[in-house]
């Protein structure tokens, strides 16, 4: 009776949310987003069959889209440009730096109609090896700067960066009233691939289940490439995009019965990179930085109408706002120097 129930509720959704799909202004052939799922944080606090038990009750042929380490303009702004392009909504975690640095770029996810998480303060490489309180506080002072910047807090949805779990980081983010994202799908745009290459694994890693999360980052040139085709061939291929919310008292979860939050294991999915599938009690290994891609992946000058294009050896320069301000000093400069670590180390391996 209950598999019946799940079947019945997912044909239901599929078909109350199947008219949003077909209604973009502008591109007629638009994938679209076809349903919202709200979830209860404490009902399911941890998600993504790479890592746990459960992920989202997502029918066959159905994807939630998420990108991490952003904002990173201009990067940031043709990812949404290419949502809007497709009436598609997805979720964005958000590292705390990067949003106190680019806020207009936040509240254009904002007003997008995105899902808004986080994903730290710094995207420390190894916050499974810090202290637990060096990890919360980098977990608390991420969700206080994206805070700051909306003016209210965002979704209780967090990813731990690298997906870098321990039972402890996990607790805690349970006890914070945090639900936990992992993902069931990489696309390994991390790496040292092309763009071609990002699309196809993207593709690989949802076919494998049919469904499921889907991981990217929107800071990277090779996705902000692909990313027009791989919309475009999933809605060839028949997927749907489900978009995420938590549940308020005015929005109160989407109804679905417990086989449906199950994900089956899927160890022999390919390009997983370093993130291997383990059980809800077991410790993911900390990933070396070898294996993360620190590769000093080419800045990328976004032109009007145009790919990528881009330039061997330069790192993303912050906006003039963003850069220090002040005179030209040795002070200056060093903060100036800091800030562009910071960002090439994001968009180097993650």
């Amino acid at each position: 009776m209950q598999v019946s129930m799940a079947a019945f509720l997912s044909v239901a959704l599929l078909a109350a949310g199947g008219a949003a799909a077909a209604e973009c202004p502008g591109n007629p052939d638009a994938l679209g987003t076809s349903r919202t799922i709200v979830v209860d944080p404490l009902e399911h606090p941890r998600l993504g069959g790479m890592q746990y038990r459960e992920s989202l009750p997502l029918a066959d042929h159905e994807v939630v889209l998420t990108f991490d380490d952003g904002p990173l303009p201009p990067r940031t702004n043709h990812v949404l440009d290419t949502l809007a392009s497709e009436c598609v909504k997805a979720t964005f975690f958000l590292v705390g730096k990067m949003a106190t640095t680019y806020p207009d770029v936040v509240h254009k996810i904002e007003a997008a109609g995105h899902t808004i998480g986080t994903h730290s303060q710094t995207h420390p490489l190894r916050l499974q090896k810090m202290p637990l309180t060096r990890a919360e506080r980098e977990i608390n002072e991420g969700i206080a700067s994206v805070t700051s910047v909306l003016g209210e807090p965002p979704a209780p949805f967090f990813r731990i960066p690298g997906l870098a779990r321990t039972n402890a980081i996990d607790q805690y983010l349970g006890s914070q009233k945090l639900m936990t994202w992992s993902v069931d799908a990489t696309a390994d745009d991390w790496k040292k691939i092309s763009s071609a290459q990002v699309y196809s694994r993207a593709l690989q890693g949802i076919e494998a289940n049919g469904k499921g999360i889907l991981l990217l980052h929107d800071i990277q040139a090779k996705t902000v490439e692909a990313l027009p085709d791989l919309l475009r061939e999933l809605k060839r291929r028949g997927y749907h995009i489900v978009h995420v919310v938590p549940a308020t008292p005015d929005q109160p979860r989407t109804a679905t019965v417990p086989s449906q939050w199950i994900m089956h294991a899927h160890a022999h999915q390919k390009g997983l990179g370093p993130f291997v599938q383990v059980a809800d009690t077991a410790a993911l290994a900390a990933p070396s930085p070898p294996s993360l891609g620190f590769d000093g992946h080419p800045a990328v000058s976004m032109q009007p109408h145009s790919r990528p294009v881009s330039r061997p050896g330069q790192a993303p320069q912050p906006t003039a706002a963003a850069r220090p301000r002040g005179n030209n000093g040795s002070q200056a400069r060093q903060s100036g120097d800091r800030w562009r670590k910071f960002v090439r180390s994001l968009t180097a391996w993650m």
